[in-house]
């Protein structure tokens, strides 16, 4: 699959820190990426319908960020990301609003690369779809069989969670919080026939009206979470740096996926799992299923700069859970346009520390509100200055901070 454009990002002369992200499995800040080789990064991507809305807009430009810390601290980075082009929730809504399944995940996915484009967010080196990774989900399901760890009921094919020794350690959830959030997040934990009611499906058996693709399973398609194990595998090999995605990912999304991986493999499936928080609107959490979506592509449309978008978003650190608010957009188009005027003056106070407080910020967990606040306090002292700058005032200071914005923040201002 088609991947979006990349924007040019500017080489800073200043490398940045080592990079420490929160681990949810042990609850630390964990350095990443180990000693050697190349950072590989796994950030699980959209259903494409309904995108792009504020919540899935914060996940990627946080994981965003990661990519760029790692790249200013000197290190390759391969990303992978996918797009989850069949799935229920999908063909749910092709068939309430009577367009097909296809053309409704295609033209969505578009949208969403447009809006990532906007909002100046490194592509992944490998995008993929769930339905063209269908022969890599075959094979790990077959190999899967090989181990003990699948199992039929009906025309379905079920995974069982115990196979794994290390089944819980990612969320640390107790039992009943996982039988209660696999309901709520896709699960079937009633299906009569299960060994435990915690085993996802990994083979769907058609169903009438439903696309269903040929396999040594017979007719069908993969379920949700085998699908992304098998495109991490095949595009980052057995263990990788981080797995990212948002908080409602926890369970049992990135719980399954290490499952899957690891009952094959014998390693950890992620050495870090990374979550971004939720974001609400009008008081509730911001979801498909409550309608209280915030739409990039509309702000977009309404002449909203995506650069004020991205800094409304950034003015809240990754792991937070926060609430959107008219007031907060307006407030970093002003900004925005503070920090404009105090780049356009050239000179300015001097950038260098700046520089290194911004980059430190996002080496400790990605804390953008710490590097946006450095950010404020240099624009506020160099329009504070204006006219009567000092003696140890920086000539280059907005050609240093240009490119150290666009390189650690991703703002092209």
């Amino acid at each position: 699959m088609r991947s979006w454009n990349a924007p040019e990002v500017p080489t800073l002369s200043v490398a940045g820190p080592a990079v420490r992200v929160h681990d949810t499995a042990s609850g630390e800040p964990l350095e990443t990426p180990v000693a050697g080789g190349t950072a590989g990064l796994y950030v699980c991507g959209i259903t494409p319908y309904d995108a792009t809305h504020l919540g899935h807009a914060n996940t990627y430009v946080a994981f965003d960020l990661l990519n760029r810390a790692w790249r200013n601290a000197g290190h390759q980075v391969r990303y992978v990301q996918n797009v989850t082009d069949v799935d229920d929730p999908l063909l749910e809504r092709a068939e309430k609003v009577h367009v097909d399944w296809t053309e409704l995940a295609e033209r969505e996915t578009e949208l969403f690369r447009k809006d990532m484009e906007a909002l100046r967010v490194l592509p992944p080196d490998a995008y993929v779809g769930a339905v063209e990774s269908i022969p890599l989900a075959v094979d790990l399901i077959q190999r899967l069989q090989e181990a003990g760890a699948i199992y039929r009921v009906d025309d379905d094919l079920y995974y069982s969670v115990s196979a794994d020794p290390e089944f819980g350690s990612e969320s640390g959830y107790d039992r009943d919080t996982m039988l209660s959030l696999f309901g709520e997040r896709g699960g079937d934990p009633d299906r009569e026939g299960k060994k435990d009611p915690l085993d996802p499906v990994v083979w769907r058996g058609e169903r009438p009206g439903e696309p269903s693709w040929e396999s040594p399973f017979g007719p069908g398609r993969p379920g949700w979470h085998i699908e992304c194990a098998a495109i991490a595998l095949s595009e980052l090999g057995e263990t990788f740096d981080v797995q990212g995605g948002g908080s409602d990912l926890v369970f049992p999304h990135h719980e399954m996926c290490a499952g899957h991986a690891q009952v094959v493999s014998g390693q950890p499936f992620a050495r870090t799992y990374s979550h971004a928080g939720m974001v609400g609107y009008d008081g509730e959490k911001m979801s498909k299923s409550r309608g209280n979506l915030v739409f990039v592509s509309a702000l977009r449309n309404s002449d909203v700069d995506p650069m004020a978008i991205r800094l409304a978003l950034l003015r809240h650190h990754y792991r937070a859970d926060w609430e959107w608010t008219d007031d907060e957009l307006w407030q970093a188009v002003d900004d925005l346009g503070e920090w404009r005027k105090a780049l356009s003056l050239g000179a300015g106070a001097p950038a260098g520390p700046v520089v290194e407080e911004v980059l430190a910020a996002l080496a400790d967990d990605l804390d953008a509100p710490r590097a946006t606040a450095a950010v404020d306090l240099w624009v506020h002292q160099t329009l504070g200055a204006q006219g009567h700058l000092a003696d140890n005032s920086d000539p280059d200071a907005a050609v240093t901070m240009l490119a150290a914005l666009d390189a650690a923040l991703g703002l092209s201002v």
